[in-house]
């Protein structure tokens, strides 16, 4: 009894172990890895998102609607670390009083990493713009732990900000003019425009052209009854 008993387990075991083994080996088989993005794409459907963020103009063309007031209220995310008072004490970062214009990385009492030191030039429209998106972009290395502003507009508006910070404020850009229309597209003008020849007119000769003109009533027709003649 008991030989028929491990004879049977013994089959059950083996029956067992060739199900595991089988379906190990048809799952490595059949493996497919995750798919970067789920579902299928369909023909002429943008994704959400796609192609709807404008492209980012120069930093002059929002300085030119920069509200330093609204500059203010961004800046003060700033004040922890930072006066922009004219002999404003320096704290973990410097007083930015008068700094549109100034040496980057120099003076003010503060000590400037050399990540920023080594930079050299002088603080401008441009250079600001670019130190305010990422100041670790900028200047890698930097000390500055701030992340940055995406938005082009509250960039220049901290930008207005500090500028009227000065002794000697810098005017803002103006917004660049629009520009001037094609040549030929101002109504009348150009090809397309006053009168033409249609299509498919037909040329006339000297010899038809008169024959016209006088069934017509035009130069060189006989005047109509009753009409004295002119000499």
């Amino acid at each position: 009894m008991d030989d028929r008993f491990n004879t049977i387990a013994g089959w059950v075991l083996f029956a067992g172990i060739v199900a595991l083994g089988s379906s190990i080996v048809a799952g490595e088989y059949y493996h497919s890895e995750r798919p970067e993005k789920m579902g299928y794409p369909i023909a002429g459907v943008q994704e959400e998102g796609e192609g709807a963020a404008e492209a980012e103009k120069p930093i002059e063309f929002y300085l030119a609607s920069a509200d330093a007031a609204k500059g203010q209220q961004v800046f003060n995310k700033c004040m922890a670390c930072h006066t922009a008072e004219k002999g404003g004490p320096n704290m973990m970062g410097p007083d930015l009083w008068g700094v549109v214009g100034a040496p980057i990385g120099e003076g003010r009492g503060y000590a400037f990493s050399s990540a920023l030191s080594k930079v050299g030039g002088t603080w401008n429209w441009d250079n600001l713009s670019t130190w305010l998106t990422s100041p670790k972009a900028f200047a890698p290395g930097t000390k500055m732990t701030f992340a940055g502003l995406s938005n082009p507009q509250d960039r220049a508006d901290v930008i207005a900000f500090l500028n009227a910070h000065s002794d000697s404020p810098l005017p803002l850009p103006k917004a660049p003019e629009a520009a001037p229309a094609a040549a030929g597209t101002e109504p009348g003008a150009g090809p397309g425009n006053g009168p033409q020849k249609a299509e498919n007119e037909p040329v006339l000769n000297a010899s038809q052209a008169d024959t016209s003109r006088a069934t017509s009533g035009g130069a060189g027709s006989p005047p109509a009854p009753g009409t004295p003649e002119t000499k």
